[in-house]
């Protein structure tokens, strides 16, 4: 049976087509062994740095070897074994599967290479694949992501305050960010108060999180988030704190 969607997905923001995402293949993805580790290698070395522990087990991974011996710049090879170790776990975070959750569909256009030259398929013509840009949007889903990392307090005590009963957005996911520092929210988007920033703005003054700083002395509110076409990096299942299938993935409201 053909499964509903309500947004898009990559496998990587690189090279990755944005297809449907439907609840098995959201399923495949927080499930997947890949996401994971990703997540999972990159909070332990920031972990260890901020500690002054040992690095010896991930200097050794096979995948940060793998990783150095591709980097064939001077300046990678200038860097300290603690800044190579972050680059690459920066890295392991940036080719994350990701969901774009404000973009329903977007229309085909030609595929090109690293060059921006045409690819051709094997009779010569252009290959065409649904390419992540704002002027491909075809059609919008009417959620919205909210982004908050590098908190000073708990993501989950935040995203408790959108639990109470007259909160006045219908949030359908939430989950930690793979920093482990910051929380996501997908919401139903509210069209009274405007578009997607304005959204933003009173969501995060709802939250008490306007203008507050984090750790890293920046807004926590990330404002990038505005464009539609903006992704969201996939979390693994265990930092998924509440999603509503049904509503997340189930567009025949919105028709």
């Amino acid at each position: 049976m053909k499964q509903n969607y309500r947004f898009t997905v990559q496998s990587n923001q690189f090279t990755g087509e944005c297809v449907p995402c439907t609840l098995d293949v959201f399923n495949q993805y927080v499930d997947s062994q890949d996401v994971d580790f990703k997540i999972s290698i990159r909070r332990a070395v920031e972990a260890a740095i901020r500690q002054a522990m040992p690095l010896d087990e991930y200097l050794n991974n096979p995948r940060f070897l793998n990783f150095c011996q591709k980097q064939k710049g001077e300046k990678f090879q200038q860097l300290t074994e603690t800044e190579k170790l972050l680059q690459w776990v920066a890295n392991q975070k940036m080719w994350l599967p990701c969901f774009i959750f404000a973009v329903r569909e977007f229309g085909l256009v030609p595929k090109t290479d690293k060059d921006g030259n045409p690819v051709l398929d094997e009779n010569g013509n252009p290959v065409m694949y649904r390419r992540r840009k704002q002027p491909n949007i075809l059609e919008l889903s009417r959620l919205f992501m909210f982004d908050a990392d590098h908190l000073l307090i708990s993501p989950r005590e935040v995203f408790e305050r959108t639990q109470v009963s007259d909160f006045p957005w219908k949030v359908l996911l939430a989950h930690e960010t793979s920093s482990g520092e910051g929380l996501r929210l997908v919401s139903e988007l509210r069209p009274e108060l405007g578009n997607i920033a304005d959204n933003q703005i009173c969501l995060a003054r709802e939250l008490g999180l306007m203008g507050m700083k984090g750790s890293t002395g920046k807004p926590v509110v990330d404002d990038s988030c505005i464009d539609a076409s903006r992704i969201s990096y996939c979390p693994r299942r265990e930092d998924i704190y509440y999603i509503n299938e049904v509503e997340l993935f189930n567009y025949n409201n919105h028709e």
